[in-house]
């Protein structure tokens, strides 16, 4: 059973079986690497009072002999919404203010951005602790999500990393996810999987 924060704004209820802290372990396996393992894995989705779920993510290499002493992998930072053009109730960009007075949007407003497959529009935006920037586009329909990305920006410096995918999807009170990457000159392929349990 999925509870919706009352303060949740229309915008973010069909994100909100996401909200919360993850954590679980997962498995490395990019064909094109040397490395395959586990991992360890920390997801927190939370919300501000804004149009957006705020996003992190932390991941370390798994160690039998001691779960709280691993290499960090990854961390990242980032904001998920819906797919809902800006107007003049909306502040920017930078700093610039609203133009209009804003309007609450309700349940029959957010059911009319229903897509032809009937689940929504959906943005992300996630930067990672290295300098990568990702934009995801995709859909969420229920309680799973697919996105890929549009853009990857990344610094001069940073290994090769063009493309991904993940998948996010709520089995049995568990978020699962996959992510796959075109990296270090190679196609698309599949990257880590995970399985996490919500602790708060």
């Amino acid at each position: 059973m999925i509870d919706i924060p009352t303060d949740l704004p229309a915008e973010l209820v069909p994100l909100s079986w996401l909200i919360g802290v993850w954590e679980g372990t997962g498995v490395i396996d990019y064909a094109e690497h040397s490395y395959g393992g586990e991992f360890t894995h920390r997801v927190s989705f939370s919300h501000d009072g804004g149009q957006y779920l705020n996003y992190s993510a932390e991941a370390w290499l798994h160690d039998a002999e001691d779960p709280e002493r691993g290499t960090r992998l990854v961390a990242e930072l980032g904001y998920w919404r819906l797919s809902i053009p800006a107007g003049d109730a909306d502040a920017g960009p930078g700093l610039l203010p609203a133009l209009a007075a804003p309007v609450a949007r309700t349940a029959d407003d957010i059911e009319q951005l229903r897509n032809d497959d009937g689940g929504f529009d959906l943005e992300a935006v996630i930067v990672h602790a290295d300098g990568v920037s990702e934009l995801y586009l995709g859909q969420i329909k229920g309680p799973r999500i697919d996105v890929a990305t549009d853009a990857v920006v990344r610094p001069a410096g940073s290994k090769a990393y063009s493309a991904a995918t993940r998948m996010y999807g709520l089995v049995d009170g568990h978020l699962l996810w996959a992510w796959d990457i075109a990296a270090l000159g190679f196609e698309l392929a599949a990257h880590a999987s995970a399985r996490l349990a919500r602790v708060e």
